[in-house]
């Protein structure tokens, strides 16, 4: 029997559905075992993705970020090629389908930040650079209440395609040793109001590494507000935001 809660009242059932059992060894769940491995193994990407970017998470991710990775890493597995459960998950391959994800779903990038910018990678995408050029930020930011100061973060965070391993019977990935490592540029606190502001942010890849052809560099662009209380800037808990801008 299983005991739960319902509109205020406890009620019992009897236990349903397969055993673990069943699931693991069962001919009829052969199609459920390749989902579960698909899906472990696009969980494991997204917790690549977000170790990388650690170093903004905490401040501007949602609290169901970890979810919607999976689900486009997902959508990426499901499209490729190869045995069902053992289809790879290239991100490599399909960047498109990462671009433009925000990392904060209740408070999207776009409509807090509308002034223009550029981003760019070099040849061997070792930096990434960020120009933002002069802009009224009371004109193109959406500030909370109670800000009066604001902060332009960048991230990048390296991300390796990834493949079943016959060996683990896990996903793994193809590149380990340049795979969810991750840097920050920040521009410097910047009073909201009518001032001009201009910023040119650029992210060196950690530890120089060149990315080989298997790993992506996922570029992130963010915003953070400050309230100044008595000459001090205090981060605000609203507000801040981020969105993948770039997969290079």
């Amino acid at each position: 029997m299983s005991f739960y809660t319902s509109n205020g009242e406890y009620l019992a059932r009897t236990a349903g559905g397969p055993t673990k059992e069943q699931i693991n060894n069962g001919a009829n769940f052969v199609r459920t075992r390749e989902n579960n491995k698909e899906f472990g193994g696009s969980a494991k990407v997204g917790k690549a993705l977000r170790t990388a970017l650690s170093g903004v998470v905490q401040t501007m991710g949602g609290s169901n970020l970890a979810s919607r990775l999976t689900a486009v890493f997902k959508s990426i597995n499901s499209r490729a090629t190869g045995i069902r459960g053992q289809r790879p998950i290239a991100l490599s391959t399909s960047k498109d389908m990462l671009r433009g994800l925000e990392l904060n779903d209740k408070v999207s990038f776009t409509s807090v930040f509308n002034a223009p910018y550029e981003v760019e990678a070099n040849a061997e995408r070792t930096e990434v650079s960020l120009t933002i050029p002069e802009f009224i930020p009371m004109n193109f930011i959406k500030a909370p209440a109670g800000a009066t100061k604001f902060r332009v973060v960048m991230a990048c965070g390296l991300v390796s395609d990834y493949n079943f391993d016959d060996s683990t019977r896990n996903y793994e990935p193809d590149n380990p040793s340049q795979n969810a490592l991750g840097t920050t540029s920040a521009g410097e606190v910047t009073e909201l109001g009518n001032k001009p502001a201009t910023f040119s942010l650029t992210a060196v890849v950690p530890n120089k590494i060149e990315p080989d052809s298997d790993v992506s560099v996922v570029t992130c662009l963010g915003i953070e507000f400050y309230q100044e209380v008595s000459g001090t800037d205090y981060l605000l808990a609203q507000g801040n935001t981020m969105q993948i801008i770039g997969v290079f």
